[in-house]
């Protein structure tokens, strides 16, 4: 975008955002928000937005997250920007109920109104908006065949993790070379269906010997707490290996043979594509995004979501049926490739961008 576009980005302070502003060269202007309820905080992130949006004029403001994408939007709208964007990655609110869920859907509804286009990052997604009514089929626009950034297919490639490396982390893992290795990979919170996955694989591992579960990601026990039997399952059974939060994810892929990712929701899972790509086949929940990634018996299994037997049984399946799981493999990297390739869905948004006028 910067060979067409002056982007300058946007965000809460940390890290990450100086590590964007080293790699993608581009300014970036701090403005803290929560990812809670924070109804003075947001208001005064909302003014320094408004503030910022009128000394700068930018032809597209485009917020991704829902808080940002609240704030943005509405500064945005107050600041008479032209062209509003709002990518939607997901719907944390459908896991909500009662009173909050009644605040929230008033809250994305809101956001919808002050967008000028909502970009759903699945065609699931844009089906549960359309179904929740919260806009119009008209204000909708999916990039591609989904996705909100693609996936770098190069850099994506077991075949660039050695067999050293490989041989070093099983070595540390205690990982065994007859050992079915199972990965999750993201945050490992309620809502990517940890508590499931973790009570089946317990009760696979009690049968199976040789099976190992990585968990690769953080915990936010604050936002979003295990069950604390849960907890207590991770820190017992030996076969579980939590490895926390990684940088470089595919030395954990390229030693495991399935990713189980049994997540509640989501908007289109980039876990679902890295594993893919890295010729993994994938046991998924039954929702947008995984499901149009994963086709079931071909290059994964689906099963439904919240279901811990289902769970259980497809990691059987896994370890019962090795040539099946192996077929899956010729179906993985080929289908990523072809469908979201990140330099072809950076061009869709692109065309998109240079159509706005």
């Amino acid at each position: 975008m910067n060979n067409h576009y002056e982007v300058i980005g946007i965000s809460g302070d940390g890290d990450a955002l100086a590590e964007v502003r080293k790699n993608e060269e581009i300014d970036t202007h701090i403005i803290e928000m929560t990812r809670t309820i924070t109804p003075l905080k947001d208001l005064k992130a909302t003014i320094k937005l408004y503030k910022f949006f009128k000394s700068e004029k930018p032809f597209i403001v485009h917020t991704h997250t829902p808080k940002a994408g609240t704030l943005g939007m509405l500064a945005a709208r107050m600041a008479r920007i032209p062209h509003r964007l709002h990518t939607i990655a997901g719907l944390p609110l459908l896991e909500a109920t009662g009173k909050k869920r009644l605040l929230l859907d008033i809250v994305e509804k809101f956001t919808y109104s002050c967008a000028t286009k909502i970009l759903p990052n699945s065609y699931g997604l844009e089906k549960i908006i359309i179904k929740n009514n919260f806009t119009k089929q008209d204000k909708l626009l999916v990039i591609g065949n989904g996705s909100s950034n693609g996936i770098d297919t190069a850099h994506y490639d077991r075949s660039l993790v050695s067999e050293d490396i490989k041989e070093q982390l099983t070595e540390e893992l205690g990982i065994n070379d007859n050992d079915v290795v199972f990965i999750f990979i993201g945050r490992v919170v309620a809502d990517k269906g940890i508590n499931e996955l973790v009570k089946a694989f317990n009760h696979l591992s009690k049968r199976v010997k040789n099976s190992k579960l990585i968990l690769v990601g953080s915990r936010e026990n604050h936002l979003d707490p295990l069950l604390p039997e849960t907890v207590a399952l991770i820190s017992e059974n030996k076969h579980i290996l939590a490895v926390g939060i990684q940088k470089d994810i595919r030395p954990y892929v390229a030693v495991s043979h399935v990713l189980a990712f049994p997540s509640y929701r989501e908007g289109f899972p980039n876990v679902v594509l890295q594993c893919s790509c890295m010729e993994l086949p994938c046991i998924v929940s039954n929702i947008n995004g995984c499901n149009e990634v994963i086709e079931h018996n071909v290059n994964g299994l689906i099963i439904p979501v919240k279901n811990e037997t289902d769970l259980e049984k497809a990691m059987q399946f896994m370890v019962d049926f090795p040539d099946k799981r192996i077929a899956m493999n010729q179906h993985t990297r080929s289908k990523i490739i072809k469908r979201y390739e990140q330099k072809f869905v950076w061009n869709e948004l692109l065309n998109f961008y240079n159509s706005l006028n």
